[in-house]
């Protein structure tokens, strides 16, 4: 199955693009194209310069990979949390 070949690593946001795409760096220094999908490309102007984002990517095309937002969700909940906790 296609799904069952993608792996993930971490990497650190280079420059982000007007149109979405973001470049990124993983620890070896290797540079690639980095994207948000579906109804998380929402929120990519949270992601800046200089984050460290985990990047889902699949071993036919090593130039580009997803970027998972799952860490930043649980932030997102905790601070909205303490947020109504406050009020």
């Amino acid at each position: 199955m296609p799904g069952d070949q993608v792996f993930r690593v971490t990497a650190v946001v280079v420059a982000v693009s007007s149109n979405g795409t973001y470049r990124a760096e993983l620890k070896n220094g290797h540079r690639l194209t980095a994207f948000v999908t579906g109804r998380a490309g929402g929120k990519q102007a949270g992601i800046k310069a200089g984050e460290t984002v985990t990047l889902q990517l699949t071993p036919y095309d090593l130039s580009v990979g997803r970027i998972l937002l799952e860490k930043r969700n649980d932030l997102e909940n905790e601070s909205s949390r303490v947020s109504k906790e406050n009020v």
